[in-house]
């Protein structure tokens, strides 16, 4: 006997279907909840399989966000043998039934039955690793957005009540301006102070004494802005409120985003590959756990076009009768975020000199009148070639 479990995840449940063998189900479907009793009858359920058949039964389950990392963590804990697919793979197995049914119960069966039907790989202990990894990485990307969101909420803000006090500590959102602005947040406010209380509560703000000739400079050039700006106060109390969440906001984004690197970065370092990653020039280190977390084991792949494909970048065909198109665009399936982490690289890859192999590719491509984002595309479809070597070969990246 072959006996496996099909689960079908949602948020807060799931629908089991027990298989003893191929086309053997075993009993009815069996919904449970993702709480304590509801993982401990889940337990009792697969224990009555594997007493009935003699083995232990493997589990397959589609990825669904973070809607299956309970019962994840549950199989884990337990040993059981766990296979996490593509949802797009189920998906196209549903398709080649003549009826269309969609129900949980349904699509337990269907996972079940894809068991004996594909060779599907069990996920390894270092595939949890990856997923935290994973996760801390979209966090981030997630959290940025929203950095840039509220930072441009904040300009918008700023140029009603405070226009020239941008340029005045160089980067608008630093600490030490932001601090600053969060305490006068006016032109009327600065001007209340004397050129030695700004000074002083720039120094304070830095924190060093070695600053003391800076400070003295900023708070000369705050002055001048604050006399130059248009209103002395604003007219929408407000803007003034609003400035003060904002403000308080992007402090609290800045603090985030420096733990989550941080977290990333140890994560990554414990990874061989995340330092191979990196000897391609243009590959910095958010670039590559971002790589790194969204491939997963490099083993998922047997070629270099399969990683290809699942970065979206292959093109698409299209061709019916005698018609044949010779301009495709490229699929765009499987992770979006690979497929902007590998646009990034290339972009930081083409700009710097150091990488001359990446860059001779782009001018070719360029020479034979490709535009630039489809000459980028090329080259990041070159280096995913670089990457899949690395990976497997596990060898750093050389450019002769």
């Amino acid at each position: 006997m072959n006996p496996v479990i099909g689960l079908d995840v949602s948020k807060g449940e799931s629908h089991a279907q027990a298989f003893s063998d191929r086309g053997t189900p075993h009993g009815k479907t069996f919904r449970f909840e993702h709480n304590l009793e509801g993982l401990a009858s889940f337990l009792r359920y697969a224990k009555d399989l594997e007493s009935f058949t003699g083995q232990r039964p493997a589990v397959v389950l589609e990825a669904t966000g973070h809607y299956h990392s309970p019962v994840v963590q549950f199989l884990d804990e337990h040993q059981y043998l766990y296979i996490v697919i593509n949802p797009f793979i189920s998906y196209q197995a549903k398709k080649t039934h003549l009826r269309k049914v969609k129900t949980d119960v349904a699509d337990a069966y269907q996972l079940g039955e894809l068991f004996y039907k594909e060779e599907l790989e069990p996920s390894k202990k270092r595939g949890q690793y990856l997923m935290n990894l994973r996760y801390l990485t979209r966090q981030y990307e997630s959290l940025t957005d929203m950095y840039v969101q509220a930072k441009l909420q904040f300009q918008a803000v700023l140029d009603q009540v405070f226009p020239e006090y941008h340029g005045v500590f160089g980067d608008l959102y630093s600490k030490v301006s932001l601090r600053f602005l969060a305490l006068y947040p006016t032109s009327q406010s600065v001007l209340a102070l004397s050129e030695k209380d700004v000074t002083a509560q720039i120094q304070h703000l830095v924190g060093h004494v070695s600053s003391n000739r800076w400070s003295l400079e900023k708070a000369q050039i705050l002055i001048a802005a604050a006399e130059r700006n248009p209103f002395k106060k604003t007219a929408f109390q407000g803007h003034l409120i609003s400035l003060e969440l904002l403000n308080n906001l992007l402090l609290q984004y800045q603090e985030h985003l420096a733990k989550l690197d941080k977290s990333i970065e140890a994560l990554a370092e414990e990874l061989i590959e995340y330092d191979l990653i990196q000897s391609i020039p243009g590959i910095g280190t958010k670039i590559a756990a971002t790589i790194l977390a969204e491939i997963g084991e490099i083993d998922r792949f047997d070629h270099a076009k399969k990683l290809i494909a699942f970065a979206g970048i292959d093109p698409s065909v299209f061709s019916s009768g005698k018609f044949t198109a010779t301009r495709n665009t490229i699929t765009k399936r499987g992770s979006r975020r690979l497929r902007t982490a590998l646009y990034q690289a290339v972009r930081c890859g083409i700009r710097s000199s150091r990488n001359k192999k990446l860059r001779s590719y782009y001018d070719k491509k360029r020479a034979e009148g490709k535009l630039f984002k489809v000459a980028v595309i090329a080259c990041a479809n070159n280096r995913i070639h670089w990457i899949y070597a690395i990976l497997t070969k596990k060898e750093t990246f050389r450019l002769d």
